[in-house]
């Protein structure tokens, strides 16, 4: 795994939306529908289904995402025309060590 940046994890995490994203991730089926042929939990969610429960365009989610997945925070993984995410829980977890630890 790479070594996070704790500058831009905080840049990320400084959003409520993004933040809302994460805490979504964290439990899939706690949130969001089934999706077909694909497992919420191995796979990820589906960029659609996170637009309709933020309640935006999907061009303000993807930027949303973009900006997680740059801090690390988030894998994509595209299937045919559909892309989906899920938590890196790992890089999570290694920025709360950082925060416990250093802070």
């Amino acid at each position: 795994m790479k070594s996070l940046e704790p500058i831009e994890v905080f840049k990320a995490l400084s959003n409520e939306a993004r933040l809302q994203i994460l805490e979504w991730l964290k439990d899939p089926k706690a949130y969001f529908g089934p999706q077909e042929g694909v497992d919420l939990i191995q796979v990820g969610v589906c960029v659609s289904q996170i637009t309709a429960k933020l309640n935006m365009t999907q061009s303000t989610t993807s930027q949303y995402l973009s900006v997680l997945q740059r801090a690390g925070l988030i894998h994509a993984t595209r299937i045919g025309k559909w892309t989906y995410y899920k938590r890196d829980e790992e890089a999570i977890q290694q920025i709360a060590s950082y925060m416990k630890k250093d802070l």
